[in-house]
């Protein structure tokens, strides 16, 4: 039997919640249950109920003076955890499986929150790995074999890090607004 490499206490759809609040905040300066259950198309009253959740799991809090709702440090840093993933999955599905767009996008939506932060950490090295082979070979001074095509239109070779690539996800600046 394997230990759990990540305890998984976000659905899918409570992945979003924190999501739209980040976006929301960012864009807005603020993030009310109004406008999460606008943004995401549901009622308000489910929006509560769901917020409960995260606050009792400590990603959410209302700010003191009023009813906006903030991500703590933890729920900001799943955040950050949740966006890396994403954009890692996508850009594999997109540039190195091939898929279109739309699938890559959505498929790397619905994945994001499962994987740990261990497998984001070696998944990102795998791809730079890849992605950077090129690069490497011929400032070595050889030559990149034929069909060897393992190129990204992000670039893992600008990251010293999978830390310093996490770092950088501030946003969904990779992806589209339709979330």
């Amino acid at each position: 039997m394997t230990a759990k490499t990540h305890e998984i206490e976000l659905s899918h759809s409570m992945a979003h919640y924190l999501l739209t609040i980040h976006k929301l905040k960012e864009s807005r300066g603020f993030a009310r249950v109004t406008d999460i259950a606008k943004d995401l198309g549901l009622t308000k009253g489910s929006v509560s109920t769901a917020l409960n959740n995260l606050k009792k799991k400590g990603f959410v809090e209302e700010e003191e003076d009023c009813k906006f709702l903030i991500l703590t440090d933890k729920g900001h840093d799943e955040v950050h955890r949740i966006l890396s993933s994403r954009t890692l999955l996508y850009y594999f599905l997109k540039d190195f499986v091939g898929v279109s767009e739309d699938t890559a996008e959505r498929d790397s939506c619905l994945m994001e929150h499962l994987m740990s932060s261990e497998t984001s950490t070696k998944f990102f090295d795998f791809m730079k790995n890849l992605a950077c082979t090129c690069e490497r070979i011929e400032k070595e001074g050889g030559k990149v074999p034929t069909g060897f095509n393992f190129q990204s239109s992000l670039d893992f070779c600008e990251f010293d890090s999978a830390e310093k690539f996490f770092e950088s996800q501030t946003g969904d600046s990779h992806l589209s607004e339709k979330e």
